[in-house]
């Protein structure tokens, strides 16, 4: 069975677990360098990333995670693991800083200034049921980062919509790929659909 490790040091982990073990994955959470043991794969949640980022400075991780990662292991960031995982955020916090973006923290406001709306995600396909190919993916979008830039090997994989006018940035980057990692700004464990985790465990069997 697949153990895909959940960093589980602050913010929304437990719905990344519940979601994987419906999936038939293992999902061990990490507190410790210890839980990074033997995993196939982790994800870094959503939470505040300032906190997340002290937290696993304090309990001794943000090394053995920028090891693996570096090594292949795949890791995918929601939200505030997208900027943990980021190289640059434009300020100085504690970063595993393995992924070649350039990301900005909190882009769409408050948590009051939270929506969802749908993104056209069509490496989704891969792994879609026939019902499901083509549908949008639902973006659950709160105190949101964006990516502002992306590097050499760094593939775009969803931009709001044009006519996303209301958050102020239309077309604005919302998740890439850079090999075995996978970052979003949005939080697609607070949605029912698993198309995105399923697309992350394609990447841990490739």
């Amino acid at each position: 069975m697949v153990r895909c490790g959940v960093l589980a040091l602050q913010g929304a982990f437990i719905e990344h677990c519940h979601i994987l073990e419906r999936l038939g994955v293992e999902a061990p959470q990490v507190r410790q360098a210890g839980d990074l043991e033997a995993l196939d794969a982790l994800i870094i949640p959503g939470g505040e990333s300032t906190t997340v980022g002290k937290l696993a400075v304090a309990y001794g991780l943000v090394e053995p995670i920028r090891k693996l990662a570096l090594g292949g292991l795949p890791v995918w960031g929601t939200c505030a693991g997208m900027i943990l995982l980021a190289k640059d955020v434009g300020m100085g916090q504690p970063l595993i800083g393995v992924m070649d973006i350039v990301v900005k923290r909190n882009a769409f406001g408050r948590q009051t200034d939270s929506f969802e709306i749908d993104l056209d995600v069509s490496a989704l396909d891969e792994v879609a049921s026939e019902s499901e190919r083509g549908r949008p993916f639902p973006g659950v979008f709160i105190r949101a980062p964006l990516i502002e830039r992306l590097g050499l090997g760094v593939q775009s994989l969803a931009a709001l919509p044009g006519e996303a006018g209301g958050t102020g940035h239309p077309g604005a980057l919302v998740a890439a790929r850079q090999g075995n990692l996978l970052a979003t700004a949005f939080h697609p464990e607070l949605s029912d659909d698993a198309r995105f985790h399923r697309y992350f465990l394609a990447m841990v069997k490739q």
